[in-house]
């Protein structure tokens, strides 16, 4: 059974960081592309970020130079550091596998001006 556990969000004022970590079970996160989603109240779920088997990543443009998504390999998880924090990155982020697709139960993240 794959299961994707999220943790690490919380409530931070603007220009604070958060970092978000994704423990995988069932399956081996140096084998697999993970990534972030995020979804704002009222508006789609969004990509954040991505990793590949071969550690290239992608980010939105939203976030790019502030979030960092990171794996380590033998804590079997990913994680997504968040700096320079702004009301707009508020919204629940989500863990995913991207094939097969698997996702987190989602973790909150407020930002407050």
């Amino acid at each position: 059974q794959v299961q994707l556990v999220e943790s690490g969000g919380g409530l931070v004022q603007a220009g604070g960081s958060l970092r978000l970590s994704c423990q995988a079970s069932g399956i081996i996160v140096s084998r697999n592309a993970l990534g972030w989603y995020r979804q704002a109240p009222g508006k789609q779920r969004e990509l954040v970020a991505s990793i590949t088997t071969g550690g290239t990543t992608n980010y939105v443009d939203a976030v790019k130079g502030r979030f960092t998504i990171s794996r380590d390999n033998a804590k079997n998880s990913i994680y997504l550091q968040m700096n320079s924090l702004k009301p707009e990155d508020t919204a629940v982020y989500y863990c995913y596998n991207l094939s097969p697709t698997y996702w987190g139960q989602g973790t909150q993240v407020t930002v407050s001006s």
